[in-house]
């Protein structure tokens, strides 16, 4: 009989919380060029992974996926170019071989290509041996479609097993992007030891998803109005410029690339850059410039 959780000895459950834990903080003295804060904005080009994962051959569901590709991307693409910023777009391995001519495109400008695993797969539903597969046939293929090896990845829905920071250490990554211990960049631990990786922790309210996510025939079907969002993600902004850390924020093509969303974004960026003293980056420049400072 499995073992409940209060059943569990002192060394099990020490075991569970030493997976991928977060150690030294990384955040460093002082940002780039005396920036106050650091911004690293992210697209998880999801496009039509999420039925697909789901088994589900939906013509309609596809076609939200689709979505992203059509009109998110280029209005993304569009929006960063006329601000002369750079972006991290984490792709699962299947949207880029759909959609080839984007993510090269989208490399080709200058945009940080990160894994986001190969079909939008959970990685705790699936054995070592398939995950461990996956992930490498997925940073192969994104190498292969964008000319250039990811040094980061951000799991897909942000679900970490117990063995992906075993194979994020195998890849040899630079960066992680999936966890939240923290509001800015840390190393991880391995069972109390230092892994040399960075995380750069994402949060489910700086993600433009929950706010707008609508799946029909489910619970699933908030609706919140993008002035709110805006509000939500620029506090977010404003606690970390008030504290000289990092805001990351986190977003979809399929979601924030409607007419009505893709304009609260360029609000904020503009709120952001009238602040005079704020570091845009890839999430890989963040990571480097962190690991640097930190020794």
């Amino acid at each position: 009989m499995t073992e409940k959780p209060w059943e569990w000895s002192e060394p099990h459950w020490r075991r569970l919380v030493g997976n991928a834990r977060a150690g030294r903080s990384l955040a460093p003295r002082a940002w780039p060029g005396g920036a106050r804060c650091c911004v690293t904005l992210s697209f998880d080009a999801d496009h039509e992974t999420i039925p697909l994962r789901d088994a589900d051959s939906s013509p309609m569901r596809i076609s939200q996926g689709q979505y992203g590709s059509r009109q998110g991307v280029p209005r993304i693409r569009a929006l960063l170019a006329r601000h002369g910023l750079r972006a991290s777009f984490f792709y699962p391995a299947v949207s880029g071989l759909l959609h080839p001519e984007e993510i090269r495109a989208v490399a080709d400008e200058g945009h940080e290509i990160g894994i986001h695993s190969w079909i939008h797969e959970a990685n705790t539903a699936l054995p070592p041996e398939v995950e461990r597969e996956l992930t490498l046939r997925a940073a192969d293929t994104l190498e292969h479609l964008s000319g250039r090896r990811p040094v980061g990845i951000r799991t897909a829905s942000w679900d970490f097993s117990t063995d992906t920071l075993s194979i994020i250490r195998e890849l040899g990554l630079l960066y992680d992007s999936s966890l939240m211990a923290d509001d800015d960049p840390y190393e991880l631990l391995d069972q109390g030891l230092p892994t040399g990786i960075v995380e750069l922790p994402p949060e489910w309210i700086r993600d433009d998803a929950p706010y707008f996510n609508f799946v029909r025939f489910s619970a699933l079907r908030p609706y919140t109005a993008p002035s709110a969002v805006e509000e939500i993600f620029r506090a977010e902004f404003d606690g970390a410029h008030a504290e000289g850390g990092m805001f990351l924020l986190t977003m979809h093509p399929h979601v924030i690339g409607h007419r009505s969303r893709i304009a609260l974004l360029d609000r904020l960026i503009e709120y952001m850059r009238s602040k005079g003293d704020v570091w845009f980056a890839t999430h890989a420049e963040v990571a480097q410039y962190v690991k640097d400072q930190a020794g």
